[in-house]
C-alpha cells in the first residue's frame, strides 16, 4: 500500500506504539508520509512522543489505548476515525512475555498473557475490519515471533500465545483477502527493547524463587541465554520497522517476514529437523541435558542465579 490514497495520507493505527518495535515503527511510518497513530496507555511516553512529532514535523499522533479493554479499544478507534477517517493499516504490536515452566505458571498470568498478545489482537481488528471492508482495502500487520513457531523451556506461556496469533492470522488472512485485505506476520528473533525489562518484572515471582523449584536449572540456563543475546544483539527495533514498512507497501505481500539471521536459522532448523533431534539440540545448548543437570548442585544453581540478577552497571 503506497502512503496516499485518493490524495489523502493513509492511516496507520499502532498498538504498543510508544515504545520499542512500535515507537520504532510510529516514526518511521510517519516519515514516510502515512498519518500515523501510536496507542499507548502511558501518557510521558505519549507526551514525548508527541514532542518528538512536532519537533520533526511528523505527521504523528498518540491515543490512549489499553488493548485488553473493550471500552478503551472503542474510544481510540472511534477518537482515530473521527480525526482521520477509517483505518488502513493496523499493525498490532502491543505485547508482554511471561517466562515460566508450564508445572509453576500461575493461570491468572497465562490468562494475561493471552489477553495482551492474542485476544487484544483479535479485539483490535474487529473494530477496524469493518471500515477496511467497506473501501475494499486495508491491512492488518501482527506481530508474531520466531517462538511463535519455536518453542523453548520457560516460553510455554509467551510461545503459546504467538502459536495461537500465528493460528488466528492464517484463519483470518483467507477470510478476509476477498474483500481486498491482508494480514501479515512479522516473526522477530531477539531484539533489545524494553520488553526484555517488562519480561524480567512479570516473570520475577517465578525467577525469585527459582532456585527452590525443581526446574532451577532450566531457569538458570534459560537466564544466562537471554543475558547473551541481550550482550550480542545487533538488530534493532529500527531494522524491524523497516520490515513492517516493507510488507505494508508490497503489492502481494507474503504471509510471513522473518527479522533477525537468528530467526531465519532456527525456522530453518525446525523444519529440517525432528522432534526429537530439535529437542536434544535445544536442552544441549542450554545445558539441560542430563549431564549438565546433574553435574550443577542447588548451591551452585543458586549463587548463580544471584550472580544473574544483580543489577549491572
Amino acid at each position: 500500500m503506497d502512503s496516499t490514497a485518493n490524495g489523502k495520507p493513509d492511516t496507520v493505527l499502532i498498538t504498543g506504539g510508544t515504545d520499542g518495535l512500535g515507537r520504532a515503527t510510529a516514526i518511521l511510518f510517519a516519515s514516510e508520509g502515512y498519518r500515523v497513530f501510536a496507542a499507548g496507555r502511558n501518557a510521558e511516553k505519549r507526551a514525548a512522543l508527541e514532542q518528538l512529532a512536532e519537533e520533526k514535523s511528523l505527521p504523528l499522533e498518540t491515543v490512549e489505548l489499553d488493548v485488553t479493554s473493550d471500552e478503551s479499544a472503542n474510544r481510540a478507534v472511534a477518537e482515530v476515525e473521527r480525526r482521520a477517517g477509517s483505518v488502513s493499516v493496523l499493525v498490532n504490536n502491543a505485547g508482554i512475555a511471561i517466562a515460566a515452566v508450564m508445572e509453576e505458571v500461575f493461570l491468572d498470568d497465562l490468562r494475561k498473557q493471552f489477553e495482551t498478545n492474542v485476544f487484544a489482537a483479535v479485539r483490535m481488528s474487529q473494530r477496524v475490519l469493518p471500515g477496511m471492508r467497506k473501501r475494499h482495502r486495508g491491512r492488518i500487520i501482527n506481530m508474531s515471533s520466531v517462538a511463535g513457531r519455536v518453542s523453548n523451556p520457560l516460553f510455554g506461556p509467551y510461545s503459546g500465545s504467538k502459536h495461537a496469533l500465528e493460528a488466528i492470522s492464517d484463519a483470518q488472512r483467507m477470510e478476509v483477502a476477498p474483500f481486498g485485505i491482508r494480514v501479515v506476520l512479522i516473526e522477530p528473533g531477539f531484539i533489545p527493547t524494553n520488553i526484555n525489562r517488562a519480561a524480567a518484572e512479570l516473570s520475577s515471582r517465578y525467577m525469585n524463587n527459582a532456585a527452590a523449584s525443581p526446574y532451577a536449572q532450566a531457569y538458570l540456563s534459560v537466564l544466562k541465554l537471554v543475558q547473551k543475546r541481550v550482550a550480542g544483539s545487533k538488530t534493532t527495533p529500527e531494522d524491524c520497522a523497516r520490515v513492517i514498512l516493507r510488507a505494508v507497501r508490497a503489492p502481494n505481500p507474503r504471509a510471513r517476514y522473518t527479522v533477525t539471521r537468528e530467526a531465519q536459522i532456527t525456522i530453518a532448523m525446525r523444519w529440517l529437523l525432528s522432534d526429537r533431534w530439535m529437542d536434544k539440540m535445544t536442552m544441549r545448548m542450554l545445558g539441560m541435558d542430563r549431564a549438565a543437570s546433574a553435574a550443577a548442585s542447588p548451591e551452585s544453581v543458586q549463587m548463580q542465579l544471584e550472580q544473574l540478577a544483580r543489577p549491572r552497571r
